[in-house]
């Protein structure tokens, strides 16, 4: 049935033959590129976070140290790395130790398959090489399979910290790994069928006329709330929730050890939101209407990776406004939302897409109508669902009606107790004796002053 959807387009602009004619420095000096991106993309999101966080909520975030207070990020990283390093008497030495550094390692590893631009000519040589550090037809398998392998660093983290809150989180973490890599799965199907391979440069040069949030809107809609419980932000970060388990996962951890979980933690939102700019958003093209007025200028090698940077901002500012506007799930309510909401939207997406294209295509219509067409009814159908669903919950209020105060016998236990706010306790004697004493003082008075 899919043959046809994934041999019509061979848009792989970058082969794993050009990359290997690349000398042995160019692959270390874009390795060492990303390194340090990340490094700094990472210290910048920290400060991005808490600026954002702090004018959403009216109050001015760090503004001391550097201008506008870019240097708190830095003093942070120091104050870390210079902080008293303990470790637990009960804990795995080796596995405490490896658990962050398996989180970051994962981490590190999503980013060698984002291209970044086209085919470029390094300057002062003779060589020219893609913008991106490697490249395979199963490339977004890759970057599942790294995300995957990241629980393992908390899993371990928590396991081996031998406490009982961490071991809670990272067994919190582990089911929601399952439960929302199964939706992101589902939802980048579709980007394969409409690309015709699953190269993250060929995804993106399928992507030359058009980007795949518009014919995939459902399908963007689950990655984008997938990549959030993905990432254990909130309102899904439930394997950290201070308010249940201190910190979850990380808290025997401290000094760099910590930092380490720290730095993970906001890698992987750089690799979800690069991935989601590179899978649905047209990776380092122009948007649209600046590419058909600046035409193959706009969209030259050198200006790619600015627009793919923007972009990763942009899904960067979403993490930020969702943590600071939105409270934490409950973990049933989380599971629920991912097994019987996501999941199931994710799977009628894809077979809605997918069969309907095939009979297109049998019919010897022009698919790009049917794109158009099923982004529009995608579109639609999750304004409808959301607007059924806040209906939905509105119709299930009860009638605001003041219920009748309980009386509370506050010694039935032995010991007195505070009433609670439905609560409220009976009359007191003594007030009783003390309006009736008042009221024979104000009479005794009142013949006295006759």
């Amino acid at each position: 049935m899919f043959t046809n959807l994934l041999t019509a387009v061979d848009p792989v602009a970058v082969t794993t033959e050009a990359l290997a004619d690349d000398p042995l420095w160019v692959p270390i000096a874009k390795a060492v590129f990303l390194l340090i991106f990340l490094l700094t993309s990472v210290l910048f999101a920290v400060w991005f976070e808490r600026r954002v966080i702090g004018r959403l909520q009216l109050r001015p975030g760090p503004n001391r140290l550097g201008p506008f207070g870019l240097l708190q990020s830095v003093s942070d990283a120091m104050k870390l790395l210079f902080k008293e390093d303990i470790t637990v008497r009960a804990a795995d030495k080796v596995l405490y130790i490896a658990a962050p550094m398996i989180s970051v390692f994962c981490a590190f590893l999503i980013f060698a398959v984002i291209p970044f631009g086209p085919v470029v000519d390094i300057p002062f040589t003779d060589e020219s090489t893609p913008m991106m550090l490697t490249d395979f037809p199963v490339a977004v398998l890759y970057v599942l399979a790294c995300a995957a392998l990241g629980v393992y660093g908390i899993v371990l983290g928590g396991w081996a910290s031998g406490s009982t809150y961490p071991l809670m989180g990272a067994v919190r973490s582990t089911a929601q790994v399952i439960s929302y890599e199964l939706a992101m799965g589902l939802s980048l199907v579709t980007v394969f069928l409409l690309s015709g391979t699953m190269s993250t440069s060929g995804i993106v040069a399928a992507q030359d006329d058009r980007w795949w949030i518009w014919p995939l809107f459902p399908a963007f809609i689950i990655y984008v709330i997938s990549m959030v419980g993905e990432t254990n932000r909130l309102p899904f970060d439930l394997p950290e929730a201070e308010g249940e388990l201190v910190a979850g996962f990380m808290t025997e951890y401290s000094s760099m050890k910590f930092a380490w979980f720290f730095l993970a933690e906001y890698m992987n939102m750089i690799n979800v939101s690069a991935v989601a700019a590179t899978l649905f958003l047209g990776g380092w093209h122009a948007p649209w209407p600046m590419d058909w007025v600046g035409g193959e200028f706009l969209n030259s090698a050198w200006l790619g990776p600015v627009w793919l940077i923007l972009k990763i901002w942009a899904l960067m500012f979403f993490f930020v406004w969702v943590r600071g506007s939105l409270l934490r799930f409950r973990y049933d309510q989380f599971m629920k939302f991912g097994w019987k909401v996501l999941i199931p939207v994710g799977l009628g997406w894809l077979v809605f897409f997918s069969v309907g294209r095939q009979i297109f295509d049998s019919w010897g219509r022009d698919l790009a109508v049917y794109d158009a067409v099923a982004g529009l009814v995608g579109i639609l159908l999750t304004i409808s669902v959301i607007s059924f669903i806040k209906d939905a919950k509105e119709s299930k209020k009860p009638e605001e009606t003041e219920p009748e105060p309980e009386v509370l016998d506050a010694f039935a236990g032995g010991y007195p107790v505070p009433p609670l706010p439905h609560q409220t306790l009976p009359p007191s004697p003594r007030s009783g004796r003390t309006v009736e004493a008042s009221a024979s003082r104000a009479a005794t008075e009142g013949g006295d002053d006759d």
